[in-house]
C-alpha cells in the first residue's frame, strides 16, 4: 500500500453535493489508475470541459439499473468480452433543446441532464450519440467494486439524485495518470481525492450484502462436501456454496468463484457430473483436502430460484430425480463476502487467467496466490 494520504469519503461526499469533481481511485496501489467523478444532476458545460482538458479519457454516465430501463437504454453488447464487466448501454445525444451535434461541452452537458430529468422520455434521446451511460449494478461497490457503482453510491450518500459523471484520467503524453500523478493533479485543482477501496470499507459499516439461509451436509458426485446457500440482501438473489475441510484463521484456502450459465446448471451437476470443469476444479480441492466453490447466481427471479433450492435439497433428501437452476455470472464482491461468511480471508484462487488478479481491496481480505486451473 501506498504512503500517500487520501481524502475521506465523507470529504468527497460534501464536495460532490457542492457540484465539484472528486479523483477516485481502485485502492492506493501506487500502479492503479483514476477517474474524475461528479453528479450528473449538477452537470455544468464547464465540468465537461475539465474533465475533456485534464482527464482526456471517455466521458461516461453511471445510471441505476432502473433508470437505464426506464430511458430504454439496452445494453451495447450482448455479449461482452471486456473482463471488468463494464456494462456500457447504447450512447446517447439529446433532440432538440439546442444541442447541435452532440460532443461539445454544452451539448454533453444537456444530454447528461436530461438524463437525469424524470420527465424525459427515450425518444428524447438520438441513439448513437456522445454521452456513454453505464448500467450500474444493484448493490453498488460491494456488489461490483468499480467506478460505475461508486459514482451510484456516492451520489446516494451526498442526498443527490443516483447518477454521476467520470472520466478516465491520462497523462500530457497519453499515458494513463497512476497514483502519483493523480495526487498531484488533484492538489494542483483543489479536488478530494478517494479511494473505492475506502469507499468498500465505509459502505461495509452498515452491514454486509449477504445473509446465510441453508446450510447442510451433501453427497455429490465429485464427493461429499458442506453446502450453503445466501441470500443478496439488496436483490433477494440466491448464491451458494461447496466447502470441503477445515482451516484455522489466516490459513490461506484454495478458492474457485465460479460463474453459472445456461449450459452450466450448478444443482443438476453436482449430482450427475456431466461437467469437466467442474471436475477439475473439484479435483484440486479434494486433492488438497480442503476448500471452497462459491457459485454466483444471476437469476432474476429469487422465488424461482428458491423453488429450485428445495429441490436440490428434496433430491437430496431422495425425494426429487432432478434439480436444475437457471444462469448466473461471475461477481468478486458478493463471492468475498460469502468468502468472508465462510471464515476465510486469505484465499488462493483458482483461475484460467493467472494474470488477472481480482480486485478484493476494501473487503479486508488477500488474494496470496493465483493457482492455474
Amino acid at each position: 500500500m501506498s504512503d500517500i494520504q487520501l481524502n475521506t469519503i465523507p470529504e468527497a461526499i460534501e464536495d460532490l453535493r457542492n457540484g465539484k469533481i472528486i479523483i477516485v481511485v481502485d485502492d492506493e496501489n501506487r500502479e492503479n489508475e483514476g477517474d474524475f467523478l461528479s453528479a450528473a444532476e449538477l452537470t455544468t458545460p464547464e465540468i465537461i470541459n475539465f474533465m475533456t482538458i485534464y482527464g482526456r479519457g471517455l466521458i461516461c454516465t453511471p445510471l441505476p439499473e432502473k433508470r437505464c430501463d426506464e430511458l430504454g437504454l439496452d445494453i451495447m453488447v450482448t455479449r461482452s468480452s471486456d473482463p471488468k464487466e463494464t456494462a456500457f448501454t447504447v450512447s446517447v445525444d439529446l433532440l432538440g433543446e439546442g444541442v447541435s451535434t452532440g460532443i461539445s461541452a454544452s451539448d454533453r452537458s444537456k444530454t447528461i441532464l436530461a438524463l437525469m430529468d424524470e420527465n424525459t422520455k427515450p425518444t428524447d434521446f438520438m441513439r448513437p450519440g456522445h454521452i456513454f451511460p453505464l448500467r450500474a449494478k444493484k448493490g453498488g461497490v460491494l456488489k461490483r467494486a468499480g467506478h460505475t457503482e461508486a459514482a451510484i453510491d456516492l451520489t446516494k450518500l451526498a442526498g443527490l439524485k443516483e447518477g454521476g459523471v467520470i472520466c478516465e484520467i491520462m497523462n500530457d503524453d497519453g499515458s494513463m495518470a497512476r497514483l502519483p500523478e493523480l495526487v498531484e493533479l488533484a492538489k494542483k485543482h483543489d479536488l478530494k481525492i478517494i479511494s473505492i477501496e475506502d469507499l468498500i470499507h465505509y459502505q461495509l459499516k452498515k452491514g454486509d450484502l449477504i445473509e446465510r439461509i441453508e446450510e447442510r451436509k451433501v453427497k455429490t458426485f465429485y464427493g461429499d462436501y458442506d453446502f450453503y446457500a445466501f441470500k443478496e440482501t439488496s436483490t433477494d438473489q440466491i448464491h451458494f456454496a461447496l466447502t470441503k475441510g477445515t482451516w484455522v484463521a489466516d490459513e490461506p484456502v484454495l478458492v474457485r468463484v465460479q460463474a453459472s450459465n445456461s449450459y452450466f446448471d450448478v444443482l443438476n451437476r453436482l449430482s450427475t457430473g456431466e461437467k469437466p470443469l467442474l471436475e477439475k476444479i473439484t479435483k484440486m480441492i479434494n486433492d488438497e483436502g480442503k476448500g471452497a466453490i462459491i457459485f454466483i447466481n444471476n437469476v432474476s427471479n429469487a422465488e424461482n430460484t428458491l423453488r429450485k433450492l428445495q429441490q436440490f435439497i428434496d433430491f437430496q433428501d431422495g425425494q426429487e430425480k432432478r434439480p436444475t437452476l437457471a444462469s448466473n455470472f461471475h461477481d468478486y464482491g458478493i463471492g468475498t463476502q460469502i468468502l468472508k461468511n465462510l471464515g476465510i480471508t486469505k484465499f488462493r484462487v483458482i483461475t484460467q487467467n493467472v494474470n488477472q488478479k481480482p480486485l478484493v481491496g476494501g473487503y479486508d481480505v488477500e488474494v496470496t496466490e493465483m493457482v492455474p486451473l
